[in-house]
């Protein structure tokens, strides 16, 4: 394995066989799998920061397939089952932790949601139970489920194959490995243009000079839709600020993720003893990595209202990242009306957790030119077919 990629930015070549576009997690991965499963080993992922700098160190690390619809449980089921085996296959230890993940219900809206989505997910082979208030105080007794709270808790959905993983560690294990295989990964290169011959995409202008390549991956998280304008088309996505905090350190209380989609904050603690802490998208568009006050102090009288012992815990830092939303709240992962110009974007809220397959369907459809039947459903026709996926609400988390 090589060891010495942290410290050395290779200067790219004149040309490679694919060029990645952005050195996320999904970039990574990507690369990695392109390398790993298809052979592919002349390939660049390119970055305008550095590596693991955008939304894979601004998200809370919660994995999860407890999805809906056929389409998206199928393929977050497919990732979960990669995160189960992915510290050994990539010899690194991110921290991956099964804790399990609660999803509260506070009105009867939401118990019948969560009822009907723990059913779907049992026919689509997902773990998943629906608990009673007791039993929730069972699985996480710090949870406040006194009905005189102003967010009463009348159930909940439990994954408890689900959980979390340090987010960077992970970005690094797939670098490192990609890195081994012969992968170019290049920081500070950004991406201006694109190089076309007709309609394909031969190249890419950067800020290090031209590249040529047989094939590029969009992987640029909530800048996706900038990228293709450049190329010469138009994503139906939005790119807006998604925020996050974590307190000071403390000492093991909260052993799950708990979400709640009704006042929308989630949280759960990192290994370290930092409690994590999530709110919804902000509602404008934007690409500050920054939130609105008003949504961080919604999500921080929501999250005390249901766990009244962290009411005297203080706020260590907090971050935004910038993801990309589709109209039908589900990603877009295959091929473009430009030649040799692959994208994968809208991924929303579920961009972490979707990180192994979303790298791993994406290489495919790189590799061999057709979108694998996990992506299939995500293609951009989609939005011209009005076959929409629609998992807005129907997630567990509103996008």
């Amino acid at each position: 394995m090589a060891t010495d990629f942290l410290w050395r930015n290779p200067e790219p070549r004149s040309s490679y066989d694919v060029v990645i576009i952005g050195a996320g997690g999904h970039g990574l991965a990507t690369a990695y799998y392109l390398a790993a499963q298809h052979g592919i080993t002349n390939v660049a992922v390119l970055e305008k920061g550095w590596l693991a700098g955008g939304n894979m160190a601004r998200n809370t690390t919660i994995i999860r397939s407890n999805y809906l619809w056929d389409e998206s449980a199928a393929i977050y089921e497919y990732a979960l089952k990669l995160w189960e085996r992915l510290p050994a296959e990539l010899d690194h230890d991110f921290l991956f932790s099964q804790r399990g993940v609660l999803n509260l219900a506070h009105t009867l809206q939401d118990v019948r949601e969560g009822t009907r989505r723990v059913n779907a997910n049992r026919l689509n082979g997902v773990d998943a139970q629906w608990l009673g208030p007791e039993e929730i105080a069972e699985v996480c007794p710090i949870v406040n489920v006194s009905p005189a709270t102003r967010y009463p808790v009348l159930g909940g959905t439990f994954q408890p194959r689900a959980g979390i993983a340090k987010h960077d560690q992970v970005a690094w294990a797939f670098a490192r490995r990609a890195d081994a295989l012969g992968v170019d990964l290049v920081q500070g290169c950004e991406v201006t243009g694109f190089v076309k011959d007709g309609d394909r995409v031969v190249g890419v202008e950067t800020g290090r000079g031209r590249i040529l390549a047989g094939r590029v991956g969009l992987a640029a998280a909530g800048h996706s839709g900038v990228l293709a304008e450049r190329a010469g088309f138009r994503l139906p996505v939005q790119s807006h600020p998604l925020q996050a905090l974590v307190s000071e350190l403390h000492e093991p209380v909260h052993p799950t993720v708990v979400m709640s989609n009704h006042v929308h904050v989630y949280v759960s603690q990192a290994h370290k003893g930092e409690l994590v802490m999530g709110a919804g998208v902000d509602a404008y568009t934007g690409y500050g990595q920054r939130g609105s006050f008003h949504v961080i102090e919604r999500q921080m009288a929501a999250a005390v209202e249901l766990f009244p012992v962290f009411a005297r815990a203080h706020v260590l830092r907090t971050w935004g990242g910038i993801v990309d939303v589709t109209p039908d709240a589900s990603p877009i992962v295959g091929t473009t009306p430009v030649g040799n110009l692959y994208v994968n974007c809208g991924w929303g809220t579920g961009g972490f957790k979707a990180t192994p397959a979303a790298g791993w369907t994406f290489a495919h459809t790189i590799a061999t030119g057709e979108p694998h039947p996990l992506n299939a459903p995500f293609s951009l026709e989609r939005f011209t077919t009005g076959a929409l996926i629609d998992e807005h609400g129907a997630a567990a988390v509103a996008h």
